[in-house]
């Protein structure tokens, strides 16, 4: 009988929730409408039902550990607080690891949603054989986890791993955190269809126009299509994409110099639009990089993940995610069986 934990994935506008065993077999996976416009009460109402539900159905099975919750945002670790999340206006202050336990009766641990994607990955995914490894998940902006000796590291206040906000550029494009030319201005999914509204604009870019005025929702996905149908002002976004992650990239390896760094979220399933550039950036700006890069970075993730732990020359790895959406799921069902 398998001891297992529930973990739950909360977005602007969707609530996953997942019973995970001790070894990582997903036992069951539930999908809601997160809601986040009925306020923290209603949608810890809808989460508290359905983890007492997935708790009750699996409890027969084996020891039930507690519960794991990943969510976007800035977060008090000491006393469970979401203090500003642009994903869930109207949560701000509020105790929501304190209520989920009200309610549930049970111990409750809450985390960054890029910190249990990291967990997740380094657990089940493309980090399972590197003890040191860091996590950039590229979505509507750039979140970032660094995972040393096997944990995930915080640093003073929880807030280690900001990679989105190295700036790349001085004086640049203005960010929601204060500062000009961040990273994840450059290099999200938000960023590349505001480029590509630019390009519009300019008149530089008809067939991206074209998609644009469709009705159908314009996105990054929408980009990528066009780049890979060899639209040639959408493969010119990717590459400016890369080259911003590029610089981004540099700048995280010389400091942290670690053996792997794993790069998930949404527009990770680009990867073939905007890594050639990013890892020719990468060689030319960091030093760190340019002595230890595999011969090709561009191979199958698995065996090189597998040959850095194996070589004698050390080399770093910077691959795709491979658990996609569900990396946050099963990160954040680890959480308890630590």
């Amino acid at each position: 009988m398998p001891d297992f934990s529930i973990g739950v994935d909360l977005g602007g506008t969707n609530l996953r929730i997942a019973a995970v065993s001790r070894e990582g077999k997903l036992l069951e996976k539930v999908a809601l409408s997160a809601q986040v416009a009925r306020g923290p009460d209603d949608v810890v109402g809808d989460m508290c039902d359905a983890i007492r539900r997935l708790a009750e159905q699996h409890g027969s099975l084996g020891k039930f550990l507690g519960t794991g919750i990943g969510v976007p945002g800035v977060i008090d670790m000491e006393v469970g607080v979401i203090c500003k999340s642009a994903n869930l206006p109207g949560w701000s202050n509020y105790p929501v690891r304190d209520e989920i336990e009200r309610r549930l009766g049970a111990r409750v641990f809450l985390n960054h949603d890029a910190k249990v994607a990291a967990l997740g990955e380094k657990w089940l995914g493309a980090g399972r054989n590197a003890e040191n490894m860091a996590m950039i998940t590229l979505g509507t902006g750039i979140g970032g986890a660094i995972i040393l000796e096997g944990k995930i590291y915080y640093g003073m206040n929880g807030m280690a791993g900001e990679f989105g906000h190295i700036t790349i550029e001085p004086d640049g494009v203005p960010c929601g955190c204060g500062n000009r030319g961040c990273a994840e201005r450059y290099a999200s999914a938000t960023a590349l269809v505001r480029m590509a509204r630019e390009a519009i604009e300019a008149g530089e870019a008809p067939a991206l126009a074209e998609a644009a005025a469709s009705g159908a929702e314009f996105s990054g996905r929408s980009i990528y299509d066009l780049a890979v149908q060899g639209d040639e002002p959408a493969q010119r976004l990717f590459r400016r994409f890369g080259r911003a992650l590029g610089i981004m990239m540099a700048d995280v390896v010389n400091v942290l110099n670690l053996e792997m760094y794993v790069i998930g979220g949404g527009v990770e399933s680009a990867w073939d639009a905007f890594a050639p550039t990013m890892f020719e950036e990468m060689r030319q700006r960091s030093i760190v990089y340019a002595a230890t890069a595999p011969d090709n970075p561009m191979g199958k993730e698995d065996s090189a993940a597998s040959q850095n732990v194996s070589r004698t020359r050390r080399t770093t790895v910077i691959t795709r995610a491979l658990l996609g959406s569900d990396a946050g799921l099963y990160g954040a069902a680890r959480l308890p069986a630590l």
